[in-house]
């Protein structure tokens, strides 16, 4: 029967670079994922919102390019930590 526990704990046993690795990948597409679904759900939302109130476009435009800004810098440090497990070990 295959038991992914297992498979990790082989992986580790044998090397190291192999575990961070793993981690490495974890690390950018957890925080790829978390960046993308904040983004869609605040352009969303600002979209709701200009609809609503059409007269408010630019200063939600505004908001908006800030709060993406925010939210790929989390992007950006994930890619450092990957990219820091990959070439340390």
């Amino acid at each position: 029967m295959f038991s992914l526990s297992r498979v990790l704990l082989d992986v580790a046993a044998m090397d190291p670079k192999g575990l961070a690795g793993f981690g490495a990948g974890l690390a950018i597409g957890l925080g790829a994922l978390g960046t993308t679904i904040g983004i869609g759900i605040a352009a969303g939302r600002a979209l709701e919102g200009a609809a609503r109130q059409p007269e408010m476009f630019s200063k939600l435009q505004t908001l908006l390019l800030i709060a993406i800004v925010f939210m790929e810098s989390v992007a950006i440090y994930s890619l450092v930590v990957s990219l820091l497990l990959i070439f340390t070990f």
